[in-house]
């Protein structure tokens, strides 16, 4: 498969395949199980579906454990209609992953790519023991991330076109799944999801949201909506929040419950302006693989080390810079501070799960402007993200701060106090863009639907 590469040179033994799920938590138009099935139907063994469960991952709360943990048994649901068991495992992935392949004997070990460093933490631990091949699929791009660029690259202006020249060798539609014809050797234990969820025990003080359902087919529902009744329009009123010109895919793909790959074959197929598409895929695609691009290939990606040296040089030359306001994490995530239009994109994230990209932006900035150094900004930055976002702890949000804060595939600007040479972002910039009280209005709104 062409999406695919093997982590070892270890010859495939007797056994069954096992697919070891992480990030393309779906059964539909997944290239990693297509794989996992092509290996099993080869040599006529059974194949089944893994998925490792680790507490507290990187701070995950009630509200991502819970849409994650709803769409996991609507995948686990399906694989069974296609006689593929699904095993939920509980603990260190690494070890429980290693003690499963052990008592099943596997055959072999197909994997899905994830550019996160405690992700490749778990695949290294389970890399130097196993003593059966490997594979990983990159599931997630459309160009899978090692083909695409050998290295970091430094924007969508370097990436871009070695996407382009790649995109039509791997952009089509993906075969349907088969029902495996070689059965399991036994039954997998029933999974009891909500007591799986209180094993877990995340912070519940951010409770799951009821305005998107998690899961495939709720996923192909807001694909369908979207192509419908925003995509004609989407170059154009992407970026004010009042218009709701995105297609609130983000969840759905950072869990990988629907696949890039079909949104672009849908899109890419769709009647709309060119304009509108060209726009779409532009995020969808190549914006998607810079940002896998910079986390897999820079491990600083999370840390001011990973700015580019001319931000951290500029950004070191105006920490002495005074600060009109200062904030703490309690008061940011409080929303009380003295702009109504940053708090508003607060409170929308907190209560909803999702904030507009163009406020992610002005939010993350002023969170620069209003801290006593880039790295205090950049760990409260990623904190509520990652504690509220659905699509949080992601190479999206990750890159999306790093932009924000520390020029990352962005250049350098006008110099001015605090921010120096990174790009700057003001309240009267936005009130230039997009009616900021309609908006504002909208978020109270909110807050009233809830008391």
């Amino acid at each position: 498969m062409k999406n695919s590469r093997s982590l070892n040179n270890v010859t495939f033994k007797a056994g069954p395949i096992i697919y070891w799920l992480s990030r393309e938590q779906r059964v539909r138009d997944n290239w990693a199980l297509l794989q996992a099935q092509e290996y099993a139907l080869d040599r006529q063994v059974p194949l089944a579906v893994a998925f490792t469960l680790a507490p507290h991952f990187l701070g995950a709360t009630l509200r991502q454990y819970d849409f994650m943990l709803r769409g996991l048994a609507q995948t686990a649901a399906s694989l069974v209609q296609h006689n593929i068991p699904f095993f939920l495992l509980k603990g260190d992935p690494g070890t429980t992953l290693l003690a499963f392949l052990a008592e099943v004997e596997a055959g072999a070990l197909v994997t899905d790519f994830d550019p996160l460093r405690l992700k490749r933490q778990w695949k290294n631990q389970v890399l130097a023991r196993v003593q059966i091949p490997v594979v990983e699929v990159d599931a997630h791009n459309i160009v899978p991330c090692w083909l695409a660029s050998g290295k970091q690259e430094f924007g969508a202006y370097t990436l871009r076109p070695k996407i382009h020249r790649l995109l039509p060798d791997f952009l089509d539609e993906p075969p349907p799944l088969e029902k495996h014809p070689f059965p399991w050797p036994g039954t997998a234990p029933a999974i009891d999801w909500s007591q799986t969820l209180a094993w877990v025990a995340p912070d519940p003080r951010v409770p799951p949201v009821s305005w998107l359902q998690p899961g495939e087919d709720a996923a192909r529902k807001m694909l369908q909506a979207f192509i419908r009744d925003g995509l004609s329009r989407y170059a154009d009123d992407r970026n004010d929040p009042n218009l709701q010109g995105q297609s609130n895919l983000s969840p759905y793909l950072h869990f990988g419950q629907l696949g890039a790959q079909r949104v672009a074959w849908e899109v890419q197929g769709a009647n709309a302006p060119a304009a509108a598409k060209q726009a779409f895929l532009e995020e969808l695609i190549v914006r998607r693989e810079l940002s896998d691009n910079f986390c897999y290939y820079n491990p600083d990606y999370d840390s001011f080390a990973g700015f580019p040296e001319w931000a951290r040089k500029t950004l070191d030359q105006h920490r002495p810079d005074p600060r009109e306001y200062l904030y703490s994490l309690a008061e940011f995530e409080k929303a009380r501070t003295h702009d109504a239009l940053w708090n508003a994109a607060q409170q929308e994230m907190v209560r909803r799960g999702k904030m507009h990209g163009y406020l992610r932006m002005y939010w993350a900035k002023k969170i620069l402007e209003w801290t006593a150094s880039p790295e205090e900004a950049l760990k409260i930055a990623l904190y509520l993200n990652d504690r509220y976002e659905l699509d949080g702890r992601d190479p999206n949000g990750y890159v999306g701060v790093a932009w924000s804060l520390g020029g990352v595939h962005d250049r350098a600007w006008g110099e001015r106090p605090v921010f120096g040479k990174i790009r700057y972002m003001s309240l009267s910039g936005c009130k230039r863009k997009f009616k900021v009280d309609q908006y504002i209005a909208w978020v109270e709104g909110l807050g009233q639907q809830e008391s």
